[in-house]
């Protein structure tokens, strides 16, 4: 296994910090490397918000599900998916874009997460950990409001960093699923309840199937946060929906 699989392997999320700071130089390295990811028609649909304000951060940190933990991370950066910025482009060669649709939105969101995970891997490189912040997605309003974020413009993800602590270097990673759980050759394919229960075999702990599924579902897809993302969603596609004229 070469080096740079091995650091993917190793990669996991880190949520605590020690106190040393991340140089001018790394955190450029960090920002160089998310714009070398492939791009749509190297449009790099996205704007990076760095977010350096102590205050913003913890209002990030009260609005991303109170996770206190993001206002402590010694960098901060919001990948917003920016359907707005070519707008401007087009309408400065004298041209007259149309207003961008949920599909413009969805490519924006595609280029600004593939960015991200550059960032991520390359800060895994430099022995800075990192961790995905998806509840940037959540209270749309107050987001939009603390972010100065206008129309066309949403935050796909959010990235904090730091230096691990020794604690978070040690902690084992969770184990993933394998290969032929997640990959179908050539079309979908719904898995039988017998290939299901296999999936998740020695991921359950202590509990069966039935218990620890229900936990999940209510913990995950059933929970407040996951509800107020879609509505935030909502809330944000009204910006796409046509217009009539």
């Amino acid at each position: 296994m070469n080096e740079i699989l091995k650091s993917l392997h190793a990669r996991k999320s880190v949520r605590v910090f020690t106190q040393r700071d991340i140089a001018r130089e790394e955190k450029e390295s960090i920002l160089e490397a998310a714009l070398q990811a492939p791009s749509a028609g190297c449009q790099l649909l996205y704007t990076i918000l760095d977010i350096t304000d102590q205050r913003v951060k913890e209002n990030l940190a009260l609005l991303c599900d109170n996770q206190p933990f993001i206002g402590k991370a010694k960098m901060v950066l919001v990948f917003c998916a920016d359907c707005r910025k070519w707008l401007f482009f087009y309408k400065e060669a004298g041209l007259t874009p149309r207003q961008p649709g949920p599909g413009d939105l969805l490519l924006a969101v595609e280029d600004a997460l593939i960015a991200a995970q550059n960032a991520v891997v390359a800060a895994q490189s430099l022995g800075i950990g990192s961790c995905y912040i998806g509840d940037v997605m959540e209270n749309a309003e107050k987001m939009k409001a603390l972010l100065q974020l206008p129309q066309y413009v949403y935050p796909a993800c959010m990235l904090v960093f730091g230096y691990p602590t020794k604690q978070q270097e040690e902690r084992e990673k969770q184990e993933r699923f394998q290969v032929s759980d997640i990959v179908c050759e050539n079309s979908y394919r719904d898995k039988n309840s017998r290939e299901i229960r296999e999936m998740f075999q020695g991921k359950t702990g202590t509990k069966d199937y039935e218990d620890w599924m229900e936990a999940f579902w209510k913990r995950k897809y059933e929970s407040d946060f996951s509800k107020e993302m879609n509505r935030s969603m909502q809330e944000y596609l009204k910006e796409y929906e046509s217009r009539k004229s």
